[in-house]
């Protein structure tokens, strides 16, 4: 009897197979998860690597100034009209949008200096980075993602020149210091397109209008909106870069990094937009304990 136990497993228990399909699934999230983690850790690890040589070419040798000022018309002054435009109907668009709720209250007067806040602070620096974003961080990932197919990045490297100084640092040049520049234009014609729908429009006083706006608007709301826009430049940049020179081969590698740039570049903007904010504003009421009740 022994032998024949011991050559014949014991039968299957009721439950046996339901406990080994939840083990079997519990062990493949598991895995999953961690291939997951895994991969975003190597990549983050690879991007920082990427930043720091930009970074370490940027304080070591400068590029030539015809790459840079070829790469500053593409990002600065080709953006220029959809910028213009975008921020153009934004002000009319928060025009439209306000008016009514400021009407019931009475306080349409007022309009001008909200709508104008808002500019100033949140909409016109990520309005000029997404269009920068959309524009030039996906121009630039599917140029250099062309080159890496094509073996251009390979061909410069066999030629002794390092392909992050001759590309990536003129670009990243361009984004940093031009959208700043860019950021001013989309608050000014934001502030133009409002004050053009309120007072000819809607009819709203234009002193009233502009003392309000004088009364709630400060430099430090500018000045946060620039300093946004440096940040988001920079991450604009970097990403679109990062996916170009990492591209995958074929027409649609090309395309998924095109793509990949403008995502990741927008999340980053909206992520860097909330810390930004609340650490600028934080250091503000810091400073101007009695500012705290104008933000």
């Amino acid at each position: 009897m022994s032998s024949v136990s011991a050559n014949n497993p014991s039968p299957t228990q009721p439950g046996d197979e339901g406990r080994t399909g939840l083990t079997d699934w519990f062990v493949g999230w598991v895995s999953d998860w961690g291939q997951l983690v895994l991969t975003g850790t190597m990549a983050l690890g690879d991007f920082s690597l990427f930043v720091f040589r930009t970074m370490k070419w940027l304080f070591t040798r400068l590029p030539r100034k015809e790459t840079v000022w070829t790469n500053f018309y593409q990002v600065g002054v080709s953006s220029l009209p959809v910028v213009a435009l975008t921020g153009t109907f934004i002000g009319m668009v928060l025009a439209v949008q306000s008016y009514f709720q400021f009407r019931q209250l009475g306080l349409e007067t007022r309009l001008g200096g909200v709508i104008n806040m808002t500019l100033l602070r949140e909409l016109g620096p990520v309005l000029a980075a997404t269009m920068l974003a959309g524009r030039v961080g996906s121009s630039m990932a599917a140029e250099l993602g062309t080159m890496r197919v094509t073996e251009q990045i390979d061909a410069l490297s066999a030629m002794g020149a390092n392909p992050i100084r001759y590309l990536v640092v003129p670009r990243f040049l361009a984004c940093l210091f031009l959208i700043p520049a860019l950021t001013v234009m989309a608050d000014f014609m934001g502030v133009a397109g409002a004050h053009f729908y309120s007072v000819h429009v809607l009819g709203i006083d234009l002193h009233h209008y502009w003392n309000n706006s004088a009364k709630f608007v400060t430099n430090f709301d500018l000045f946060v909106g620039l300093f946004k826009s440096v940040f988001f430049g920079t991450a604009i940049a970097m990403i679109s870069c990062y996916q170009g020179f990492n591209c995958k081969a074929g027409a649609e590698g090309v395309g998924r990094a095109s793509t990949a740039s403008f995502v990741y570049s927008f999340v980053a903007i909206l992520v860097l937009d909330l810390f930004l904010g609340i650490a600028l504003d934080s250091i503000y009421f810091t400073l101007y304990p009695e500012g705290a009740g104008s933000l």
